[in-house]
């Protein structure tokens, strides 16, 4: 875990200052065929690991900055979890980014706009928070179980496999 004292350890004043960089981050990335978002992943160590908005630039749907951001930290630290990280993001993440910071097991997140001010500009996921809710219109995704034969053979054999790798 990150402590008091340490790099990326989310203080107050030290969170205005990695949100500072984060905007910055987003504002560059307007200027060069990226969305308006900026994030930094920031480890215990100090190292600092940005990404950028480049949904439409690569045609990935998923590359959103805090999701590039978690890519490269994990990559560079040769690791699928960042306990003791802390992600600093230029606006308010989406579900797809909240999931992946939880899935990276990250410290905290602090962001800057938030969802509203996106909206404006036109990037508005409001129909995506209310269907992770459950409050949301159920047809803007149907999602629905079927049942075949066998489908939990592969976590039997996940248990099963000695070598594998918690997370």
């Amino acid at each position: 875990m990150a402590g008091a004292d340490t790099p990326g350890s989310g203080t107050a004043g030290e969170a205005a200052g990695y949100l500072a960089q984060a905007v910055a981050l987003a504002v560059r990335s307007v200027g060069s065929a990226g969305g308006p978002f900026g994030a930094l992943v920031v480890a215990p160590d100090g190292r600092v690991f940005e990404g950028t908005n480049r949904v439409t630039a690569t045609n990935d749907p998923t590359a959103h900055a805090e999701v590039v951001a978690i890519r490269r930290a994990c990559s560079e630290l040769g690791s699928f979890e960042l306990s003791g990280c802390v992600l600093y993001s230029s606006c308010e993440p989406c579900p797809l980014c909240l999931s992946a910071a939880l899935w990276a097991r990250l410290d905290r997140v602090y962001y800057a706009a938030d969802r509203h001010d996106a909206a404006r500009a036109g990037f508005d996921d409001a129909a995506f928070h209310d269907y992770i809710r459950g409050g949301g219109n159920a047809s803007l995704l149907p999602v629905e179980q079927v049942e075949v034969p066998g489908s939990g053979e592969p976590f039997r054999s996940w248990a099963a496999l000695a070598t594998r790798t918690e997370y």
